[in-house]
């Protein structure tokens, strides 16, 4: 798996590979890693698929409960900590869960990462997921707090390919999102086998650093 959101001046872009694993052999090249929790508020998937699958989902009825009850949507900050919370309870229970939580709230856009253990972190980049240290090679050498759009989501689908590229337990395609203050939009999935050829047709040699 690699997953990977960063926040910059127009929002948030989360991108993530479709492949799953079990030891040695490639289960699905097709899973969704980016869980839609509501119109603001994404979450991605890495280690388990079933305890991240079920813990994002009961997060997304909480999150419903709480709009409810207090007739606003509920904090990226909220929402993480909600996360968290329920996980910590079952720590050292053998839970496999590496997330991030996305999103767009009052103090403008939000990004925390949460894992089973209970960790939680605000920050303006990460990546999580076998492929990680890859995909932050390209991340971490491009990244800029003033990207333009078209840049952003640019750099979250290449950063993902370098990943796809090296690394056995990631790949199938690349999934796309922008988080803007009205709420996500969905960028499309991007095949990583036609992605690759095309990468390597604009710049020249695959292994160069975007510019």
């Amino acid at each position: 798996t690699t997953t990977l959101a960063f926040k910059f001046r127009h929002g948030v872009i989360v991108a993530a590979d479709s492949r799953a694993t079990a030891g040695a052999y490639i289960a699905s090249q097709t899973v969704k890693k980016v869980i839609e929790i509501n119109p603001y508020l994404l979450g991605t998937m890495a280690g388990g698929a079933a305890d991240c699958s079920f813990w994002e989902r009961l997060l997304a009825r909480q999150c419903r409960i709480y709009e409810l009850r207090n007739k606003e949507r509920i904090s990226v900050a909220a929402a993480s900590k909600l996360l968290a919370n329920m996980v910590y309870q079952y720590k050292g229970m053998g839970l496999s869960m590496g997330t991030m939580i996305c999103g767009w709230d009052k103090r403008g856009p939000g990004l925390y990462y949460v894992d089973s253990e209970g960790n939680r972190i605000s920050g303006a980049t990460f990546s999580v997921g076998s492929g990680s240290v890859y995909a932050y090679g390209v991340l971490d050498s491009n990244y800029k707090w003033d990207l333009s759009v078209e840049d952003a989501l640019y750099l979250g689908k290449r950063s993902i390919l370098a990943a796809a590229h090296r690394d056995a337990y990631s790949g199938g395609s690349v999934n796309l999102y922008h988080v803007t203050e009205d709420g996500w939009i969905y960028h499309g999935n991007h095949d990583v086998g036609e992605l690759f050829w095309k990468v390597k047709e604009e710049e020249g040699s695959f292994n160069n650093v975007i510019g």
